[in-house]
C-alpha cells in the first residue's frame, strides 16, 4: 500500500473519529484528556521530528543545486526564471483573490452579533498574534535580519530566510571556487542532503497515525459547526484557491511547462497529501523534493533550488488567504478601502507572502500587520481563528502544489531527460 494511500486512510479514519466524538460526547471529561496527553502528543513529536531535520536539509539542498550549477550564468539564468515566474504567479493570485472577494463581498452577509461572540471567544489568541505581529520587524530592519550576523543563532531560532540567505552565499562561493577541497566539501555537504533524506524517510513512515491524529483534534474539538457560522468567508477562500489550483496552474503547467496537468497531479499526490495534513511547507519539503524528482523527472539541480527558495518565497496560497481576510474583516467593519488602498493592499500582500514563516499559522502575524495600516481593528482577526487550521491546511496545499508548478516550468528546457507525459 502505498504512502498517500495509507495517509488517506488515516485522514478519513482521523476525521471520520473526530466528527462522531464531536457529535456523539463534545463535552466528555475524558475527551480533552484523549487530546491532551494522546492525539496532540503524535501530531507534535511528528512535527517535531520534520522539523528538527528542515534545517539541514534546506542549506544542504539549497547548496548543492546552487553548486550543481555548474557555472554562474546557469545559477542566474535559473535564478531569474524562478523569481520572474513566482511574481507573476502570484500577482495573479492575489488579483484573482482580491476580484473574487470583491464580486461576492462575504464581509457584508456576517451576523454582526455572531461576530462579537466569536470575537470574545478568541480574542485572548488574536491579541498574542496581534502582539507578535508588532514585535517583528518591518521595512529596512526586515530586509536587514535576512542577512544573519551569526548563522548559527538563526538556525537555531528557524530563521528560514537568514539560513537560505548563508546557504545561498554558500552555494555561489563553492561554485566560484574550484579547489579539490572544496570539491570533498561539496562531496560532504552532499552526504549531508543524503542522510537528511533517508532519516526523513523514516520519520515519514509515522506520517498516517500524524495524520489522523491531526484530523480527529481538528473535528472533535470545532466539527463543523465553526465552518456553517463562517461559511461565506471559508468558501470565498476555497473558490480562490480553487481557481488558483485547478485553472491557473494546469493551464501554467501546459502552455510554459509542457506537461500534462495529468500528468503532474498525479505525480505529486503525495505531496498534496502531506502539505494538507501538517499544513507546513517546510514540512513538507522533503516529499515534494522526492516526487519532484521520482516521480516528475525533473532535474534535482533545478528542483532542489526552485523548492527550498519556493518553501519560503513562493506562497501563492498565503498571499491569497491574506488578502481575502483582510477584505473580508474590512467589510465586516464598514471599513470602505479605494481602489489604491486595495493596491497596497495587493503589493504587500505579494511581498508578505515572500518570507512568510512555512509553519501553521505563519501568515496571520502578517494580516494583523495588513489590518493595522488599513484602518481595520488588528483584533478583528479573532473572528477566522477558529477556521483557520483547515484552511490553512487548504493554502498550504495550494503553496506546495505551487512550488512543484514552478519548478516544473523553470525546468523545460534545462534537460533533455524529464518525462514529458
Amino acid at each position: 500500500m502505498s504512502l498517500q494511500v495509507k495517509m488517506l486512510i488515516g485522514f478519513i479514519v482521523g476525521l471520520t473519529g473526530g466528527l462522531l466524538v464531536h457529535m456523539i460526547a463534545p463535552d466528555a471529561p475524558w475527551l480533552e484528556t484523549f487530546t491532551t496527553y494522546v492525539t496532540q502528543p503524535i501530531g507534535q513529536i511528528f512535527l517535531r521530528l520534520l522539523f528538527m531535520l528542515v534545517i539541514p536539509l534546506l542549506f544542504s539542498a539549497l547548496v548543492m543545486g546552487i553548486a550543481d550549477m555548474g557555472d554562474v550564468a546557469a545559477l542566474k539564468r535559473i535564478g531569474v526564471k524562478t523569481l520572474a515566474i513566482t511574481v507573476l504567479v502570484s500577482t495573479i493570485a492575489v488579483i484573482l483573490a482580491l476580484a473574487v472577494v470583491n464580486l461576492l463581498k462575504p464581509g457584508s452577509g456576517v451576523d454582526p452579533a455572531l461576530a462579537q461572540l466569536l470575537l470574545a471567544d478568541a480574542r485572548d489568541g488574536a491579541q498574542a498574534i496581534v502582539a507578535g505581529g508588532r514585535e517583528a520587524p518591518t521595512g529596512i530592519d526586515a530586509l536587514l535580519n535576512i542577512i544573519p550576523s551569526n548563522v548559527v543563532t538563526a538556525m537555531s531560532n528557524n530563521d528560514i530566510l537568514a539560513v537560505m540567505f548563508f546557504a545561498l552565499m554558500f552555494g555561489i562561493g563553492l561554485l566560484l571556487v574550484r579547489t579539490p577541497a572544496t570539491r570533498q566539501l561539496q562531496s560532504a555537504i552532499e552526504g549531508v542532503f543524503d542522510v537528511t533524506m533517508r532519516l526523513i524517510g523514516i520519520v515519514i513512515r509515522l506520517a498516517p497515525y500524524a495524520v489522523a491524529c491531526f484530523m480527529f483534534n481538528l473535528a472533535a474539538i470545532f466539527g463543523w459547526e465553526l465552518l456553517v457560522r463562517l461559511g461565506a468567508y471559508v468558501g470565498v477562500v476555497l473558490l480562490a484557491l480553487g481557481l488558483q489550483m485547478f485553472v491557473v496552474y494546469p493551464a501554467m503547467i501546459r502552455i510554459a511547462g509542457g506537461m500534462s496537468p495529468v500528468f503532474f497531479f498525479r505525480g505529486i499526490q503525495e505531496a498534496m497529501v502531506m502539505a494538507f495534513s501538517t499544513a507546513s511547507s517546510n514540512a513538507t519539503l522533503p516529499t515534494a523534493l522526492r516526487v519532484a524528482e521520482n516521480k516528475l523527472h525533473l532535474p534535482p539541480r533545478v528542483s532542489r533550488f526552485v523548492l527550498t527558495i519556493g518553501a519560503t518565497a513562493n506562497q501563492n496560497g498565503t498571499a491569497m488567504f491574506e488578502g481575502i481576510t483582510v477584505l473580508f474583516l474590512a467589510q465586516f467593519f464598514g471599513v470602505e478601502l479605494t481602489l489604491s488602498a486595495q493596491a497596497m493592499v495587493l503589493l504587500i500582500c505579494i511581498l508578505g507572502g515572500i518570507g512568510t514563516a512555512g509553519v501553521p499559522a505563519g501568515s496571520l502575524p502578517v494580516i494583523a500587520l495588513i489590518l493595522g495600516m488599513v484602518g481595520v481593528p488588528p483584533e478583528g482577526i479573532g473572528l477566522v481563528l477558529g477556521v483557520d487550521r483547515f484552511l490553512d491546511m487548504c493554502r498550504t496545499t495550494l503553496n506546495v502544489t505551487g512550488d512543484l508548478a514552478i519548478a516544473a516550468v523553470v525546468s523545460r528546457g534545462e534537460t533533455t531527460e524529464r518525462q514529458l507525459a
